[in-house]
Formats: C-alpha cells, structure tokens, sequence
C-alpha cells in the first residue's frame, strides 16, 4: 500500500510515466499524473489530470478529473468533472459540476435544495437526495 504523506499541506504527484498497482492513501493532497489501479482513501483532495487513468473506487475531500477513471467516488465536497474527461462509475458528492463535453456514465447521489416552484421550501423540508 502506498501512503502519500506531504509536508506543510503540500501536494504529492504520481508522475506521467508512473504506473502504480495497489492501494493509496494519505492525509493529504494526491495529483495523479500517470496511471493507478488500485483504491485511493485521502483526507485531501484527488486531481486526476488530463492524459491519467485511474481503475480505481475513490474516497477524498474534493475530487477533480480531468482523464480517466473508471470506478466509484465518494467526496465530503464537489466531485469536478473537466471537459473531456471520462468516468465510469457511481458519484456520491455535496455537489457535482460537470463541463460540457465531459462524459460520465453511471448513477449520481448527492444532496439538493429543489426551488420552490418544484416542492422545495426555504427550511431544510426541500431538500432531495
């Protein structure tokens, strides 16, 4: 299992030409550049650049994909998808942004205000899931 462990708040990067089989976790920020097939588990936040590819169900603070990731995430914050990105997989979120041209298949689970007009109110009794 590899641990990413960064000082001061840092980021750890697992570069282009970086290929890892396993499971990853740390208490910080993880910029995955290469290629991983294995669960990833960070208090901190996942930024999966354009051109990385992960196999891999995810857990982190906020998540952003910019390449590849077939897999489930699960993030205390907002899952970002980019603008020819592709992830197959469930997404479980406070809030989901999605660029055009981004592709996701799979189900979506995060927590809503619904306006007025559509059975919400402005006490929590509108909010979905």
């Amino acid at each position: 299992m590899a641990r990413t462990k960064t000082e001061g708040g840092g980021e750890a990067v697992i570069g282009r030409s970086t290929r890892v089989r396993g499971r990853v976790s740390g208490d910080g920020d993880l910029r995955l550049e290469g290629s991983i097939e294995g669960d990833i588990s960070l208090h901190g936040d996942l930024t999966i650049t354009e051109g990385a590819r992960a196999k891999s169900n995810v857990e982190a603070r906020t998540v952003t994909v910019g390449g590849e990731l077939e897999g489930d995430i699960r993030a205390q914050g907002i899952v970002r998808i980019e603008a020819g990105a592709r992830v197959r997989g469930n997404i479980h979120g406070e809030a989901v942004a999605m660029d055009e041209g981004a592709e996701f298949n799979g189900r979506l689970s995060t927590d809503f205000e619904l306006p007025p007009e559509l059975g919400g109110s402005s006490g929590s009794g509108g909010r979905r899931r």
